[in-house]
Order: C-alpha cells, then sequence, then structure tokens
C-alpha cells in the first residue's frame, strides 16, 4: 500500500489547528451569550462591560484568521445594536 506521509503531516496539523479553532470560536459563543444576558436583564452597564471583552475576543481571533474581518465586524455591529436598543 502506497503512502503518502506529506498528507499524513498534513490531517495531523489540520487536527491541531481545528481543536485550536473550536476552543476560539466556543469562547466566541459564551462571551455573546453573556451580552445577550445583560441585554434581557436590561442591564446596560453590564452589557456594555461584557460588550467589550466580546469585541476584543472578536478582533483577536479575527487577527489569528480564523474569521474573516467582515464576520468579526458584522457580529461586533449586530451586538452594539441590541445594546443601543436598550
Amino acid at each position: 500500500m502506497l503512502r503518502n506521509f506529506s498528507q499524513e503531516k498534513r490531517d495531523r496539523q489540520n487536527e491541531k489547528r481545528r481543536l485550536k479553532n473550536k476552543t476560539y470560536k466556543t469562547r466566541i459563543k459564551n462571551l455573546a451569550k453573556k451580552v445577550e444576558t445583560a441585554i434581557s436583564e436590561k442591564n446596560k452597564d453590564e452589557a456594555v462591560k461584557q460588550f467589550k471583552l466580546f469585541a476584543k475576543a472578536v478582533d483577536k481571533i479575527c487577527r489569528k484568521g480564523i474569521i474573516h474581518n467582515n464576520n468579526a465586524d458584522r457580529k461586533k455591529s449586530r451586538m452594539n445594536l441590541k445594546i443601543n436598543a436598550i
């Protein structure tokens, strides 16, 4: 049986990257939930505080190339609209 060692290495690298990216995306979702909770409680101060943490994390994963720049901007914009609606 022929084996392609470079493909096997690529598969190992992709799996490592997939798991790392998954942790970043999960973190974004959890931070978004905290902002949503503050918004649903009509607590604007807490929502703004949590939004700053959310925006910082989104910018960080955008810089790392895990999500696209437009995707990051859209997430922040929509969350900011919800906060301003309080």
